[in-house]
């Protein structure tokens, strides 16, 4: 129906100023654009979308973490143990040194009562350690 065309107008329902290849059926009769229900739907696949991309993300950085901390694992392990080997070490070559002063038992005794001394002061600070731990989680009343 065109605009000049008011002869039929009361059995019309659309508007009238619309293109002549414009159809009725082509007018969207709730407004332009998409509704909030629409918005809604999109705003929650979109959280979704980003709830699983930070979700596949944080499951690769714990995986690296976890790999690169079995190494490092490894590696502090493997110092451990060769720091180890070099205390002995060098607790033996005190004794061998130690011998011709003030013999062998004599430098056994000085070395074993040196590194027994040495371990309850690493035992005592290690102790107040923990106590500064503890104390940190402990309640306001104890």
């Amino acid at each position: 129906m065109r605009d000049d065309e008011t002869g039929r107008t009361g059995d019309y329902h659309g508007p009238l100023d619309l293109p002549d290849d414009y159809g009725p059926d082509d007018v969207d009769q709730k407004g332009s654009g998409p509704s909030l229900v629409d918005d809604v739907i999109s705003l929650v696949s979109d959280g979704k979308t980003y709830a699983e991309a930070e979700l596949a993300f944080q499951k690769s950085r714990a995986g690296f973490a976890a790999n690169r901390a079995k190494g490092a694992i490894a590696f502090g392990l493997a110092a451990f143990g060769v720091f180890h080997l070099a205390l002995i070490a060098g607790a033996v070559g005190l004794v061998i040194a130690l011998v011709p002063l003030i013999g062998a038992w004599g430098a056994t005794a000085v070395v074993t009562l040196a590194l027994i001394v040495a371990g309850v002061i690493l035992l005592r600070l290690l102790k107040g350690r923990l106590d500064d731990i503890r104390d940190a989680f402990a309640e306001d009343g104890e």
